[in-house]
């Protein structure tokens, strides 16, 4: 998923930015940043076409060139909302982002909405919700009296969830996809949050998923660790990853892979135990599988021991 361009507001900047495209489609690179270069002589505060300055000048090998243009763009939008840090980072090859600019997803997101389902489902053979519910079935669960669907999106996790499930709630940054999700009648609750920045909550869910969702967050720690905290004693988490050998890498999709150690480790730190780390192909790119993970695991139960005259809380 890319965001889509935006007008630079000037009609003649406008125009060449269109014949700078024209002549990129033909292969003509080279054309196509001296065109666009003159469109910002007369908007040099587009933050677009700064943005496709820099893709132009990666296709056509002038890597530095690209990052400055990134890197303009990233000053006259410090929200990041085209993730020009991202195609920064992946350009200079040493990635610093942790998780993707929250103005970046919401906007991709927002854009996306009205054509999740069929892109995502007939177009990239979708299957994360699918094969989370056959996880979580082999793995002992069986109902929930409360779950969470975070970044529940247009509600296609909703609707595999609904029916296992007494109340069913969902978080995403996106309003457009909560739109869509609230249209479909799905869940009791619909919250609008940015996932990579939960707050403490007071409530309690014996069930959170995560499908497809975690790709765009890169460090998982604070939210395993929330998702630690607001399950309920012997509480599941269940979440859908693309696989990685390291721990963290950004991808050129501008997605974040994981790897099984690092998601292992990451949990049992977080007090989950029964973790089951199953590959998977949730869904393809361009007609290639993404390799992916399924990860389902449980929260250990508290036991307490006392100790001379008070009382300690442990983990079993």
């Amino acid at each position: 998923m890319t965001a889509k361009r935006f007008s630079s507001g000037d009609a003649v900047a406008d125009r060449r930015a269109g014949y700078a495209a024209q002549f990129a489609a033909r292969g003509e690179i080279q054309s196509a940043i001296d065109v666009l270069k003159s469109a910002l002589e007369l908007v040099p505060d587009w933050v677009a076409g700064w943005f496709q300055l820099g893709e132009y000048c990666q296709t056509a090998g002038q890597g530095h060139a690209a990052v400055e243009a990134w890197e303009r763009a990233l000053q006259l939008d410090p929200a990041d909302a085209l993730g020009a840090s991202l195609k920064r980072d992946l350009a200079r090859a040493v990635p610093l982002a942790e998780s993707m600019p929250p103005a970046f997803v919401e906007l991709l997101f927002d854009q996306y909405a009205p054509d999740f389902d069929s892109a995502l489902v007939e177009r990239l053979g979708y299957r994360g919700p699918e094969i989370l519910m056959q996880q979580l079935l082999a793995g002992g669960f069986r109902r929930a009296a409360s779950a969470l669907d975070l970044g529940c999106g247009t509600g296609l996790m909703g609707e595999v969830l609904r029916a296992h499930c007494d109340r069913l709630e969902g978080i995403d940054i996106s309003a457009g996809m909560l739109a869509q999700a609230k249209a479909k009648g799905l869940y009791d609750a619909l919250h609008r949050r940015d996932i990579a920045r939960l707050d403490a909550s007071a409530a309690s869910y014996d069930l959170i998923v995560a499908a497809d969702v975690f790709a765009y967050l890169g460090a998982l720690e604070h939210v395993v660790a929330w998702c630690s905290r607001t399950l309920a004693p012997r509480g599941m988490l269940a979440f859908t990853v693309e696989a990685g050998e390291e721990d963290i890498v950004l991808r050129d999709s501008r997605r974040f892979a994981h790897g099984k150690a690092y998601l292992g480790a990451l949990l049992e730190q977080a007090g989950f135990a029964d973790v089951g780390i199953q590959p998977c192909v949730v869904r393809q790119d361009q007609g290639a599988d993404i390799r992916s993970y399924c990860v389902v695991a449980s929260l250990m139960p508290l036991r307490h021991d006392r100790e001379g005259d008070g009382e300690a809380v442990e983990t079993a």
